[in-house]
């Protein structure tokens, strides 16, 4: 995991102990106080929203204890890894693209960072500038050419 991605996951787990926690706490006693609970759905809807509260919590406090950070702004090199940036040209339609590759829990593809476990990752790691690199995908076989690596 990058240390942008520790943060991102250090600072929801604030949030959700120090904003939300409480706030649903107060809406469950809110709650309780209109009476009958078997009837009750803004109880229900509390509690349904702490229980996954508590739930996210737990799993992010296990990803924070296990993660394994590496900073990448120690990397450099001409192959791709870990925590580089790569831009790829389609070699059907020369559209140009660019990923960052990051950590499993931080990968969000619409923000161009993509997991290390993805295809495309898995078929871009070890190659260089200039490589061709065939992505297998569920909807078939892509092709990209490497046009750039950097570790930004």
């Amino acid at each position: 995991m990058t240390p942008e991605g520790l943060r991102s996951l250090e600072d929801e787990l604030k949030t959700l102990k120090s904003n939300d926690r409480p706030a649903v706490i107060r809406a469950i006693s809110e709650a309780r106080e209109h009476g009958d609970l078997s009837e009750n759905a803004e109880y229900h809807a509390a509690r349904e929203r702490q229980s996954f509260i508590e739930g996210r919590i737990k799993e992010l406090e296990d990803i924070i204890s296990r993660a394994d950070v590496i900073d990448i702004s120690k990397l450099s090199g001409d192959t791709v890894r870990f925590g580089a940036t790569v831009g790829l040209a389609d070699e059907d339609t020369n559209d140009e693209v660019s990923y960052k590759i990051v950590g499993v829990h931080e990968a969000d593809l619409e923000n161009g960072r993509i997991s290390i476990g993805s295809p495309i990752a898995r078929a871009l790691i070890g190659k260089s500038v200039g490589d061709s690199v065939e992505v297998k995908a569920p909807g078939g076989s892509k092709y990209y050419e490497i046009t750039g690596i950097s570790f930004v």
